[in-house]
Order: structure tokens, then sequence, then C-alpha cells
């Protein structure tokens, strides 16, 4: 059965700084934690492979997207100088995709 659709996903790809894994990842246990927090937060989780480490999360809406980013903004800032952004994909319904 086909149910309205609002939710949106980003995929941030991250290069890690050279030396600097092992202070990226206790970083992802902090964004963990703090999302935990989140009630419009549907998946949260890291993946890695060497330098390079990938978030794969999901918000029931824009809403909810905008509030992770104001959850985690200390977080991100303080994850971007230990790592370089090197893609960004945000995905949902045209509708949420304006609210962003």
């Amino acid at each position: 059965m086909a149910t309205q659709d609002n939710v949106c996903t980003i995929l941030p790809y991250f290069q890690i700084h050279d030396g600097k894994v092992d202070a990226f990842k206790e970083l992802c246990e902090r964004f963990i934690e703090k999302t935990k927090e989140e009630s419009g937060c549907l998946y949260y989780g890291f993946s890695f492979e060497g330098n390079n480490a990938h978030c794969r999360e999901g918000y029931k809406n824009a809403d909810g997207l905008l509030a992770h980013l104001a959850n985690v903004g200390a977080l991100i800032e303080e994850a971007l100088t230990i790592s370089d952004l090197t893609r960004l994909e945000v995905h949902g319904t045209s509708e949420e995709l304006q609210k962003l």
C-alpha cells in the first residue's frame, strides 16, 4: 500500500585527514549520541573505508532534517577541522526539498 512519502535523506561523504581516523570515529559516537535525542530521525549511522567515511541518515521530513542540523552544528564544524566534505547528497520530495 502506498503511503505519503515526506522522508528526506542526507548523505555526506568525508575524506578524513591522515592520522585522524580514530579522532573522527570518536566524533561519530558523539554525533550518534546527540542524534538519539531527535524525534524526527528515522535512521543514522556511519561506515568507513580507510580514510573515507559516509553517513547514511534519514528524517521524517524537512523539519526533522533541519532540526538535526541545528542539533549537531557544532559537531559538524569540529568534523570539518579533521576531514573534508567531498560529496553531499540530499534526497526528498520536491515539496520537502523546497523547505530546505
